[in-house]
C-alpha cells in the first residue's frame, strides 16, 4: 500500500475505527467471560456486548492496542510506515511525524508491533535445505561493564550474539547476484552464549527435523546430526562463503544497516524486537504486509512490557 492509498484508505480516525472493527469480526469475538461468541456492537461506546451474559469487550481489548490510549490513528501510520519499505523508522521519527509531545507513548507503540511481529512468525518453522552461523551485532555496553577491561573479538561486551537461520535451496545461477541458491524464510534469534546446549535447543524449537543443515566446522555444532535430518559440516574459507552459506551472511549484513537507520546505541535487551521486525518483512517481501500485520495485530497481545527512558536513552 503506498502513501496515497493509505490516506485515501484511512482519512481519520472514523475510518480506522470501521477497519479495526470488521478485522476483529472476521477473526471472531468470543467473551472473556462466558466464551460465547455472539455479540451486539455498541456504536456510542465502540465496544460489542455480549448476548449470553451482557459482559462488554472494547475494540482494543486482547489486540495489540489494548490499554493504549493513543488514537488508532497513530497505529495504523505506524503499521503503515513500518511495512511500506525495507528500512525503518526510529520513535524519534515517528514522534515528529506524529506531533506527538511525548517520546515514551510512540517508543512503546513501536516495540509492542514488534514483539507481535515475532510472535506471529515464532508460530512457523523453518523446513528443507537450511544455512545456519551467527552474527554480531553492536549493541551498547551496561552501566556496569563500562568501567571494565573491554574483551575483543566473540567476547566483547558491545558485541551481541545472534543465531541466524535461512531456508536456502539451490537454483540456476542467478544473474543479478549472482547466487545459485534462492533464499525462503529465515529467523534471528538473540542467544545469550555460543554453547551447543543453547544452539541446540534453538535449533529444535525452530527448524523442522526433516530439515537439511548446512554450517562450518564450529564444535558448537556437534550435537546438530541427531537432531536434524542430515547436517554437512565443513570449513568454509572466505572466498567460498557466497558459495556455501550466502544467504545467512546476506542477511545479517542487511540487518546490521536496518540497525543503523533507526539507533547507533541500541541496548541488548531490545535487538530482539528489532529482528523481529527485519525477519518479518523479509519473510512477506512478496505479500500485502500492511494487512498481514493488521491481522497479527488483531490476533495477538503483546508480551512487550512498559519500560521507562527518556529521549537520550530510549532505543
Amino acid at each position: 500500500m503506498n502513501l496515497l492509498s493509505f490516506y485515501k484508505n484511512f482519512p481519520d480516525e472514523d475510518a480506522c475505527i470501521k477497519h479495526l472493527k470488521e478485522q476483529r469480526e472476521q477473526a471472531g469475538i468470543v467473551c472473556s467471560k462466558c466464551g460465547c461468541t455472539h455479540h451486539y456492537w455498541k456504536s456510542y461506546r465502540n465496544q460489542w456486548q455480549c448476548k449470553q451474559c451482557g459482559h462488554r469487550t472494547g475494540l482494543k481489548a486482547g489486540t495489540v492496542m489494548h490499554g493504549s490510549n493513543l488514537p488508532l490513528l497513530y497505529w495504523f501510520i505506524a503499521i503503515h510506515l513500518l511495512t511500506s519499505t525495507k528500512k525503518s523508522f526510529s520513535a524519534a521519527e515517528l514522534q515528529r511525524q506524529l506531533g506527538h509531545k511525548r517520546y515514551q507513548p510512540i517508543w512503546e507503540l513501536l516495540h509492542k508491533l514488534r514483539n507481535v511481529m515475532g510472535q506471529r512468525d515464532a508460530e512457523y518453522k523453518l523446513v528443507g535445505s537450511i544455512e545456519l552461523d551467527e552474527g554480531f551485532f553492536s549493541t551498547s555496553v551496561s552501566a556496569d561493564e563500562r568501567n571494565k577491561p573491554r574483551k575483543r573479538g566473540r567476547g566483547s561486551q558491545a558485541k551481541t550474539k545472534v543465531l541466524v537461520m535461512a531456508e536456502s535451496t539451490l537454483q540456476e545461477p542467478n544473474k543479478r547476484f549472482n547466487l545459485d541458491k534462492a533464499v525462503g524464510h529465515i529467523k534471528m534469534i538473540v542467544i545469550d552464549d555460543l554453547k551447543s546446549k543453547t544452539l541446540d535447543s534453538n535449533v529444535i524449537k525452530f527448524i523442522n527435523n526433516e530439515s537439511e543443515l548446512t554450517t562450518d566446522d564450529s564444535t558448537s555444532y556437534v550435537n546438530f546430526k541427531n537432531i536434524v535430518n542430515s547436517h554437512m559440516s565443513q570449513v568454509v574459507e572466505p572466498k567460498m562463503i557466497s558459495k556455501v552459506l550466502p544467504w545467512v551472511h546476506i542477511v545479517i549484513s542487511n540487518a546490521k544497516r536496518l540497525l543503523l537507520d533507526i539507533f547507533h546505541d541500541i541496548k541488548p535487551e531490545f535487538l530482539q524486537n528489532y529482528l523481529n521486525e527485519f525477519c518479518y518483512k523479509f519473510n512477506r517481501r512478496k505479500l500485502d504486509v500492511f494487512e498481514r500485520l493488521m491481522h497479527s495485530c488483531v490476533s495477538y497481545r503483546t508480551e512487550f512490557k512498559h519500560r521507562y527512558y527518556d529521549n537520550k536513552i530510549a532505543v
